[in-house]
């Protein structure tokens, strides 16, 4: 069994941070997914794929898969670029981009 550690990224469809400070702690997939017959739906008997584990700190996700006794990869969350702007910034003259309006 093999699990990922990691703090997962601001949803597209928000404009908060929230869920973003908590670590999370998922199980890779051990087989792959199959069609199933009758229905056509995606199906996999792996149910471990189905559970998910948050944490409030990486050293908790770290320390139970430790005493669990399961193999685990942290990655590390990316530093965030903020260019803070103004709404004259859109109209400046050395803007790179073109004013269309």
């Amino acid at each position: 069994m093999q699990v990922r550690i990691y703090q997962p990224p601001k949803s597209a469809m928000q404009s908060g941070r929230a869920n973003t400070h908590r670590w999370l702690l998922e199980y890779e997939p051990e087989t792959a997914k199959s069609i199933d017959p009758i229905m056509g739906w995606t199906t996999s008997r792996d149910t471990n794929e189905q559970l998910r584990v948050w944490f409030d700190t990486k050293e908790e996700a770290v320390a139970y898969a430790q005493r669990k006794g399961i193999m685990y990869t942290v990655e590390e969350p990316r530093e965030r670029k903020v260019v803070p702007k103004g709404y004259g910034d859109n109209f400046a003259h050395n803007r790179m981009g073109r004013w269309t309006h």
